[in-house]
């Protein structure tokens, strides 16, 4: 089966975090979402609306045919980490190559299978343990957290945009849906209220 971009699954967003051991939880990072596809010997990047961005990021492709796998592809997020460790969106176009990063929260397809029927524990497992045995640099990992209430002071705190609940039972869906909702910081909301405006005006 050949690997190719998928449309990315989008969080709903909520006004609170939601309770119970149905969910996972984890830092909702402020960058661009991405998506990693290894077939053989060829890498493709791709952003959130499937525009290739390969030869842009020319060492991260290069890095991912490591991967300890014959295809795969990965769903996560491409962020510019500031001086603190807090990600700056609007840095991510013009970065320097050498200083993004990549946090791959999801596995879609792996050695010629798709996962998205699987349910997110088990695609998180399996992540687990191929970003465990990657001898590269690049991806580093999104932690999950039982807390979301807790996870969401901290990121408050920290200065980061919020938090995504993910139910651990579902398979993987493209486009808006409530098995995965978003709250986001209030500092943050404050903090991006004209840029917010902008892109909806325009």
């Amino acid at each position: 089966m050949p690997v190719n971009f998928v449309r990315p699954c989008v969080p709903t967003t909520a006004k609170a975090i939601p309770h119970g051991d149905a969910w996972q939880h984890e830092i909702k990072l402020d960058g661009y979402r991405f998506q990693i596809a290894k077939d053989g010997r060829q890498v493709r990047l791709y952003s959130r609306n499937g525009k290739d961005w390969t030869k842009r990021l020319p060492d991260f492709a290069d890095a991912f045919l490591k991967l300890p796998c014959r295809s795969a592809l990965l769903d996560g997020e491409l962020v510019l980490p500031d001086e603190s460790g807090v990600p700056n969106f609007q840095g991510v176009r013009s970065a320097d190559e050498r200083d993004l990063v990549f946090f791959a929260f999801d596995l879609l397809h792996r050695d010629g299978k798709d996962l998205r029927p699987l349910p997110l524990i088990e695609r998180r497992r399996r992540l687990v343990r191929l970003v465990g045995r990657a001898d590269i640099p690049c991806p580093h990992l999104v932690e999950t957290f039982e807390d979301g209430a807790a996870l969401l002071r901290a990121a408050e705190r920290h200065g980061l945009e919020g938090v995504v609940s993910k139910r651990r039972d579902t398979p993987y869906h493209s486009g808006a849906n409530r098995d995965w909702v978003k709250v986001k910081t209030a500092a943050w909301r404050e903090a991006n209220r004209e840029r917010w405006k902008a892109f909806r005006s325009g």
